[in-house]
Parts: C-alpha cells; sequence; structure tokens
C-alpha cells in the first residue's frame, strides 16, 4: 500500500471539493494506523502549497456515536489557517456535503503533551474559550465512509468559524452550557456541553494522549475544537444558521453558493 500516493489522492480531491471513492474499497487491509499516516502526509501536502498548522479537531466525542461505528476512543484530525473563516459566510460552492455542528474552542497558551495528561493540566495551559461553529465535508462519494477511511480524510475537516468574544475557561461550567442550533429561525438541533465526553475539557486530554503515540503534542496559540455538541446538520445556499450558546451569545452563519 503506497500511503503516499494515496494521501496525494486525499489532498488533490481535499483542494478540489470533489468526491472520491472510499479508500477502503481499493485497500480493504487499511487501519487506524495507515489512515493517521495518510492524514499526516496528505496535511502536509496542503503545507508544502502554503497552507499553515494551526490546530487540531476532535471527532466522535459522543459515546453514542462512538457506540454507533464499534469504537472506543475518539479520532482527531488537523486544522490549518485556509480552513478558518473570518467572516460569518460560507461558500458551499466548492463544498460536497456541506455540514455544520456547534462546538466549543479551546485555546491554549502552552504546549500540551504526554500520556499523562490531566484535566488540571489542560485548565491551566488554556487562554481561553471560544463558541464555535464547525463545518464538516467528507469527500467521500455518498457522505459514505469506513471509521479508517474517515480518519485518512482528516475527520472530515474542512471550515470553522469562532465567535469574536473569548472566554475565560472559569467563565461558566462548560458541560452544562445549553446550545439551540436554528435552521431559518427554526430549532433543529439543541445540547449541552457534557455531550462532548461527558465535559469538553476531557475531549482536550484525550487529544493530548492520542497525539502523544504519534510524538506530537499541542503547541501554544493552536487552536482545539472539542466536538461537536449537537448533531450535523446539512446546509444548503440561502440557509441561515444561528448558534445560540446559553450565557456565551448567538453565533450566525450565512450559506451562500
Amino acid at each position: 500500500m503506497d500511503l503516499l500516493q494515496i494521501a496525494k489522492q486525499v489532498a488533490q480531491h481535499q483542494q478540489k471539493g470533489q468526491e472520491m471513492d472510499k479508500i477502503t474499497l481499493s485497500h480493504p487491509k487499511m487501519n487506524t494506523d495507515h489512515a493517521y499516516e495518510i492524514q499526516k502526509l496528505s496535511m502536509e501536502q496542503a503545507i508544502e502549497n502554503g497552507d499553515r498548522l494551526i490546530g487540531w479537531k476532535m471527532g466522535l466525542t459522543s459515546k453514542a456515536k462512538q457506540l454507533s461505528v464499534g469504537v472506543e476512543e475518539a479520532i482527531y484530525g488537523r486544522l490549518t489557517s485556509s480552513m478558518e473563516l473570518t467572516e460569518s459566510t460560507l461558500h458551499v460552492g466548492p463544498l460536497i456535503h456541506p455540514r455544520v455542528e456547534p462546538e466549543f474552542a479551546f485555546v491554549l497558551n502552552r504546549e500540551l503533551k504526554g500520556e499523562h495528561i490531566t484535566v488540571r493540566d489542560v485548565w491551566m495551559a488554556t487562554e481561553c474559550i471560544f463558541p464555535a461553529i464547525e463545518v464538516i465535508d467528507s469527500r467521500y462519494r455518498n457522505f459514505s465512509f469506513t471509521l479508517e477511511d474517515v480518519i485518512a480524510d482528516n475527520a472530515s475537516s474542512s471550515k470553522f468559524i469562532l465567535g469574536n468574544q473569548a472566554f475565560s475557561p472559569y467563565f461558566t461550567s462548560w458541560d452544562t452550557v445549553e446550545v439551540k442550533m436554528r435552521r431559518n429561525g427554526e430549532v433543529v438541533q439543541s445540547g449541552v456541553g457534557a455531550a462532548v465526553l461527558d465535559h469538553p475539557v476531557k475531549s482536550i486530554v484525550e487529544l493530548v494522549k492520542m497525539l502523544n503515540k504519534e510524538g506530537l503534542s499541542v503547541q501554544p496559540g493552536m487552536v482545539v475544537l472539542a466536538g461537536g455538541i449537537t448533531e450535523a446538520i446539512n446546509v444548503y445556499a440561502g440557509d441561515v444558521i444561528e448558534v445560540h450558546y446559553d450565557k456565551l451569545g448567538t453565533l450566525k452563519l450565512h450559506i451562500e453558493q
């Protein structure tokens, strides 16, 4: 299995917003180690082309989602500078299956690494937390994939936007924050922070432990998306998404072609 060649193929489809067949169709023996190596190599392609690694994202952080796909741990992906939206408009023309979900974004002020990381370590290293919206977009046909496929496709990472206001990590109990997501004025999803591994801070702990297996760490200044607080919803040109985060305010996203 030529992992570099597969990674180049994935990177090309990500860059061009083109659908592709599941990798596991042609490489049924691909495992998660192969998949993370493909993710790393494909994102290195993007960085060679001028992009920049600015953080990490967590996926499968809901216990229900983990059970549904038969895994016992979350997955991670990489965030690059080209993924961050600086205006509240998402252009879906270049995307394939765009979906959005509300998240909390942790911004770190010191390195986090090692297999013995604790919740206390994460809080001491957290500069601030933003309400955020992540846009996911699988490159696979019909939004159909295995665990290995989604890891190789950078955990379906596409775009994300942070709110304008940062909050102290001690501002509230993040597991109790209620979130409501509206599409065109209608509530379509709701949830609480505890949907993310019982508490969003545990998602950061999990990420650091997984990265440690690869000899990686979370660097100062990086953004970490902790995981979806609700199910993701499909979005289409013309939609207006509003996410209300309890005492944290509302984040709005206009969907355009």
